[in-house]
């Protein structure tokens, strides 16, 4: 009896379990594509070009230096004043010369006395010779003399202009209109004929020394476009190589290019130091914009629109960069034209992430600049 009432509990309990199956469980939700914004990789004309340290030259340039030796007495100028063509710069003491002048004046009139004294004896020993009051040999004599002193009269003349040119030799005057350069020299000091007292600089018709490693000694030649940079890398001046040096600076190890600057810019002067930019080549190259960049650990990395198992889904492909112009990046290596690049909510997508996209139109500029050694 007790088992029947066991067994009769236990049924309705085994029933019970038996209806209680646990349910399947749901499946997940596909996840959705994100909306981006995409455009195509374009090439643009990219610039390949080095960067170096020219030296500004003027092609009218001289190093004033005394014809004579003395102390200064007058220094009229200073460091970059600009100067007219024949304007006094320095006086060296002229005193001792003007003093041999004054000699030589006297000497020259005291010889142009006697000179003046035998004009008028031959003329009246040539009256007495006519008149038959004198001999021959007296009237010689008289003309001799005459001769004789002006010879000495006229030299006596020669001796003074000669002394008067060196004495404008103790005024120092600009050659040429120009700018004034260092000056080491002070009042007082004794100057000789091998001392620098300055130099004007025409400025204008500058030129730019360039030295180039000898490395790219095949790269070099007549026309090769070079661009002249102020100190925030702005372009001053356009103009190309008109001079290639035959031979190799063997203390630089470079090759000397000249090329010339027209620029009237205050901000180029002779013995400047400035930044030039040798255009080597132009060829084609993917542009992209900046602000597709994406920077982790060091790595530059951006985001593609890529087709997988007939959907889009973002690819990340990390690239090599160079330099930047108009807001893109050169994109040296990473990408080929015509990958689809996506340009916006870059920050929220992961590699391998559905994608919806949606073109942005052309990319912004089209040329760029890129600087190597």
């Amino acid at each position: 009896m007790r088992r029947l009432i066991l067994l009769s509990l236990l049924i309705p309990g085994a029933a019970i379990f038996t209806g209680c199956k646990r349910p399947e469980a749901a499946k997940a939700p596909a996840m959705q594509a994100t909306p981006v914004q995409t455009q195509d990789v374009a090439l643009a004309p990219v610039e390949q070009s080095s960067d170096y340290i020219a030296t500004i030259k003027s092609r009218r340039s001289v190093t004033l230096m005394p014809q004579v030796d003395g102390n200064l007495t007058q220094i009229l100028v200073k460091s970059g004043d600009r100067v007219k063509a024949g304007q006094p710069i320095m006086t060296i003491d002229p005193l001792k010369q003007q003093a041999t002048v004054d000699a030589q004046r006297a000497t020259e009139n005291q010889k142009k006395a006697l000179y003046d004294y035998n004009v008028l004896e031959v003329s009246r020993q040539r009256k007495l010779f006519d008149a038959g009051v004198t001999s021959r040999d007296t009237l010689d004599q008289a003309e001799q003399s005459f001769q004789n002193t002006k010879a000495d009269w006229e030299a006596a003349v020669s001796s003074r202009k000669s002394l008067e040119e060196q004495l404008a030799y103790y005024r120092i005057k600009a050659p040429f209109d120009g700018i004034i350069g260092d000056v080491p020299v002070h009042l007082g000091d004794y100057v000789t004929s091998a001392t620098a007292l300055t130099t004007v600089d025409e400025n204008r018709d500058l030129e730019a020394y360039i030295y180039v490693p000898t490395e790219r000694s095949s790269q070099v030649r007549m026309g090769l476009p070079v661009q002249i940079l102020d100190g925030d890398g702005k372009v001053i001046e356009k103009t190309s190589v008109d001079f290639l040096s035959p031979q190799i600076d063997t203390g630089l190890q470079g090759i000397l290019l000249k090329a010339s600057v027209h620029s009237t810019s205050v901000q180029l002067r002779t013995a400047q130091l400035i930044k030039a930019r040798v255009v080597w080549t132009t060829a084609p190259q993917p542009v992209i914009p900046v602000l597709s960049v994406l920077r982790l650990g060091g790595q530059t990395f951006v985001y593609v629109a890529a087709t997988q198992n007939g959907k889009s889904v973002a690819s990340q492909r990390a690239v090599i960069l160079g330099g930047t112009i108009n807001n893109n990046y050169v994109v040296l290596s990473g990408l080929n034209a015509g990958d689809k690049l996506i340009v916006s909510g870059t920050q929220f997508l992961q590699d391998g992430m559905p994608v919806m996209p949606m073109s942005a139109g052309p990319p912004k500029g089209s040329a760029a600049s890129q600087s190597g050694q």
